[in-house]
């Protein structure tokens, strides 16, 4: 294989492939998100399934990999763009027709997005899971924090609560919008479910998912955050 490594073709099918996985696991955390609005009592039943069981475990350090990977070839893939283009990066050129803003910024936004998700992981996580994760492996893990770890509804209430964490969570969503917008129809192309024929459909599907993703998660937060009686 020599010294060149990869090809950017793999390096974009590696992207693709791991984000495509996200994106799946993305419908799922949205559908099972909205069982908070329709029965906060079935939504902490779902937390119970999914918590500190070897299954849940397995997903979620799978899910961990597919992230960084999809993270480091991201980096990969947009410096050697960076070198490809040269001194033509200091020009000023013309918008290109066609081009959208995201798709010139994935990087930005998929940062963004990565930021947001740390704060996800702090506000919910490292409070359910990850004790439930201490206490097995005998750490000692404070009573109250451990009889809420399968209480998921406790925690969205006391987060979306907070007018500004759910204003917060909003733009978030916003940047994961303009992500998955673009990166779905991405990732349709690089796995080669695109024509010339079928180019527009695919961009279809690929508003519709994300739109879709979007909407059952920010409904949650409007829901807690504006109808929902804040916390005493």
């Amino acid at each position: 294989m020599g010294n060149k490594g990869l090809s950017s073709i793999t390096k974009k099918l590696i992207m693709a492939i791991t984000g495509g996985a996200m994106v799946f696991f993305l419908l799922f955390h949205a559908s099972m998100n909205l069982v908070a609005i329709i029965k906060p009592e079935g939504y902490n039943k779902i937390c119970e399934f999914l918590g500190a069981n070897w299954y849940a475990l397995v997903a979620t350090v799978g899910l961990a990999a597919l992230m960084v990977v999809h993270l480091v070839y991201a980096f990969i893939l947009s410096l050697q763009n960076y070198r490809a283009r040269g001194k033509q990066r200091y020009a000023v050129v013309e918008k290109q027709e066609g081009v959208s803003w995201a798709s010139k910024n994935m990087l930005v936004i998929g940062m963004i997005v990565l930021v947001g998700l740390v704060v996800h992981l702090i506000n919910f996580w490292a409070k359910m899971q990850l004790p439930e994760v201490l206490h097995k492996l005998g750490f000692e893990v404070n009573k109250a924090v451990l009889d809420n770890a399968t209480n998921g509804v406790h925690y969205i209430v006391n987060t979306f609560s907070c007018w500004w964490y759910s204003v917060i969570y909003l733009v978030w969503l916003f940047f994961l919008w303009l992500h998955l917008d673009h990166g779905i129809a991405s990732v349709m192309q690089s796995i080669g479910w695109s024509n010339h024929v079928w180019q527009k459909r695919i961009e279809c599907i690929g508003k519709i998912f994300a739109i879709l993703i979007v909407l059952m998660f920010a409904s949650v937060v409007i829901y807690y955050w504006l109808i929902v009686p804040p916390v005493a």
